[in-house]
This record gives structure tokens, C-alpha cells and sequence, in this order.
């Protein structure tokens, strides 16, 4: 099994009153195919990533994942968020993130609460991103099937079988983006991806290798 690198650490962007923590792992050795950003949902941290293997996951298969904690929770207690939740943060704050962590073009992985944050930088720097992957977020319905229409990125629309409000929700919302292929976790609830883990790795490594 290849060596990982962990590092954890803060970044400070711009428009935030505090830093930002995060936790990083890496190949510790050879080349990086591409960088993953992941967010979290609203009871949840950087730490749930850490504690499925995700991000050490994800270095094995070559890339760089970055989990941040978001303003106000985790380790990031102190930072105040840009929106309220549950409203569309400005699309600048998560342009911001990825320029101070050199994450660009960048895979963005939304769960649940993040879709406040990655649906607007989605549709207004979706230059900025190599792929899309939602875990029935937030804040779907206030866009457009014309404007999902538009944004080209691939995206991976990730939910359980046993989410019949959010999962279906944003699914029929998502379900407009003109390059998408869908996973239904059988089983599983709005953390889908803490509810089978196995699954949802095998699903996200099958979607990057065919990036």
C-alpha cells in the first residue's frame, strides 16, 4: 500500500475574520494527479473524512485532499461565516479558499450543509473546477434547470436511498446538470457516505479514474 503524507494546518482568506482550519494528506511519493477539496453538512467536521479514511483514501489513489472545517464549526469556531445558513454565500469565499491552498483546477466534494458554498462557486467559477461531487446538499432549488443546464464540469450526484427529503430533493434539482452520472447508496441516510463507506470510496475512485 503506497505512504501517505498527513499535515494539518489554518489558511486565511480574504474575506474571513479568522482563519480556517484544515487537515491534508498526500502521496508521500511520485506525482499528484489532481487536488480534492471536501467540505462538510451541519453537525459534521473535517474529522468525519478523517475518521472513514477518506482523505488518506484519496492520497493512495494520487491526489491531494484538503478537508476544511467551515466558518463556525470544528476547528474553525471562531471565523464567522459569509451567509447565513441555509442562504447563498458569496461564490468569492470558496474562489478564495482554493487560491490560498493552490487547489485549482480543484474537485470539490459537497456534502449536505456545503451546498450553500459550492453551488455558487460552482456556477460562477465553474472554470475553476475539474469535477463536482454533491452529497445531497443544500440550497438546490435556488437555481435554475437552465442555469444547471449551463454548467458543463463532470459532477458525481451521490445520495442514500433512505434520504427521501434532501437526497430526492436536490437529486431532482442536480439531476439539470448537463454532464452528470448518479449513485444511489442503498440503505444509507443524508450522511450516506458515513452510512457506507465502502461504497461511497468505491464510487468516488471509480469517477476520479475516469476523469
Amino acid at each position: 500500500m503506497s505512504a501517505v503524507k498527513r499535515t494539518e494546518g489554518s489558511v486565511q482568506v480574504p474575506s474571513c475574520n479568522a482563519p480556517l482550519f484544515y487537515a491534508q494528506s498526500e502521496p508521500a511519493a511520485g506525482e499528484v494527479k489532481m487536488s480534492v477539496l471536501l467540505l462538510h453538512g451541519k453537525m459534521f467536521s473535517h474529522q468525519n473524512w478523517l475518521n472513514i479514511g477518506t482523505l488518506d483514501i484519496l492520497a493512495r489513489a494520487g491526489c491531494r485532499a484538503v478537508a476544511i472545517d467551515l466558518p463556525g464549526f470544528g476547528r474553525s469556531k471562531s471565523a464567522e461565516a459569509p451567509a447565513a445558513m441555509g442562504e447563498l454565500a458569496p461564490a468569492g469565499f470558496l474562489k478564495e479558499v482554493c487560491e490560498q491552498l493552490c487547489l485549482s483546477p480543484v474537485v470539490m466534494i459537497s456534502p449536505s450543509l456545503s451546498g450553500m458554498y459550492s453551488l455558487p462557486f460552482l456556477h460562477q467559477h465553474s472554470a475553476l473546477i475539474q469535477a463536482y461531487v454533491p452529497l445531497a446538499p443544500i440550497c438546490t432549488e435556488k437555481f435554475t434547470a437552465a442555469q444547471y443546464q449551463s454548467v458543463k464540469v463532470p459532477s458525481l450526484i451521490v445520495y442514500g436511498d433512505q434520504d427521501v427529503q434532501l437526497g430526492e430533493l436536490s437529486f431532482r434539482n442536480l439531476n439539470s446538470l448537463a454532464n452528470h452520472s448518479v449513485v444511489v447508496i442503498k440503505g444509507a441516510g443524508h450522511p450516506c457516505y458515513l452510512d457506507d463507506p465502502d461504497t461511497w470510496h468505491k464510487a468516488l475512485t471509480d469517477f476520479l479514474n475516469g476523469l
